[in-house]
Formats: C-alpha cells, structure tokens, sequence
C-alpha cells in the first residue's frame, strides 16, 4: 500500500506507492519542487529534500549538456518594434520574424482611417482596435485611431499581430 503524497495542481494526491512516485517523477508531473510527504514525515518538503527522491532525480538527471542552437536570423530589436506588436518578452522561432504577412499595410492604414479601429483589428490587433472604437464614442478614440491610421501609412507598423513583417 502507498504512503507518499504529493501536492499538484488539484490539491493533495495520494496516497501513492514509491513506484507511483516514480512514473509521476518520469513524466515530470513531480518536479524537484514539488511538495512531498510521506507518512512518519514532520512537515511537507520539496520533493528533492526527501533522500528517497533526492537521488532517484539525481540519477534521472543528464550528465552532458545540450548543443547550442544553430545559428540564424534574429528576432528584430525592441528598436526595430513599434507598438502594438507583440510583447517584447514573448518568444518567438527564429524562423517567425521573417515570415511574410498577408495583410496589406496600405489596405490597414486606409481602415483605421475611415473606421476607428478596424485597421488594428484587421493586422491582428484585438485589444488595440476594440479600444479604439470604445473610445470613439467620445472624441479622443477618433482623433487616437486617424493618428494611428497615419502612423500605418507611414510604416510605423513593421509587423502584424502574429509577428509576420508587413509588406512594403
């Protein structure tokens, strides 16, 4: 009969033979951090402060380190971002950044021009286009969303919501 427990993402679990304990180890549903207990235990620990697990993760552990990525292109600069891309602290393939958009800037810069919003909303910018058009109810979303429009013209845009470059 088991005699370990674990606390997961649904609360306490157990109990739970050692071999149990294990398989969750394998299939990292235990992580080093994850708190153990085992009866005749004071308190819940990390399970790699148990001795049991402690060595049991050690030797599940690689002994050689990986191979560093290949060379390639790189993520364009926070320089090279304007706003409204994606967060700056997303990450993304390196193939992602040069992938080549099928939406039109000129089409996107007429359509925030005409309708507040709608250009956002078109390269793939929800949030940004539905607060433009909340905010046209009163004045400052019309006068945010032609300023907007002409900063798209302008190519102030370099990329659309899923991070593929505009077209020139």
């Amino acid at each position: 009969m088991g005699d370990w427990y674990y606390i997961g993402h649904y609360g306490q679990l157990g109990p739970l033979t050692r071999e149990q304990i294990n398989e969750l180890i394998d299939a990292e549903v235990i992580a080093p951090d994850t708190y153990v207990w085992k009866v005749g235990m004071s308190e819940w620990v990390p399970a790699s402060r148990t001795v049991e697990l402690a060595a049991y993760f050690n030797a599940k552990s690689p002994s050689f380190s990986p191979p560093p990525p290949p060379p390639g292109p790189s993520l364009p600069s926070y320089a090279d971002r304007s706003y409204g891309t994606a967060p700056v602290y997303a990450t993304y393939p390196r193939s992602v950044a040069t992938v080549r958009s099928n939406k039109s800037r000129a089409l996107a810069g007429i359509l925030q021009l005409l309708i507040p919003g709608v250009g956002r909303i078109y390269l793939g910018y929800a949030a940004y286009g539905v607060l433009q058009l909340v905010f046209s109810l009163c004045f400052i979303g019309v006068v945010w969303s032609f300023i907007d429009g002409i900063y798209i013209l302008a190519g102030g845009v370099k990329y659309d919501g899923y991070m593929r470059r505009l077209g020139e």
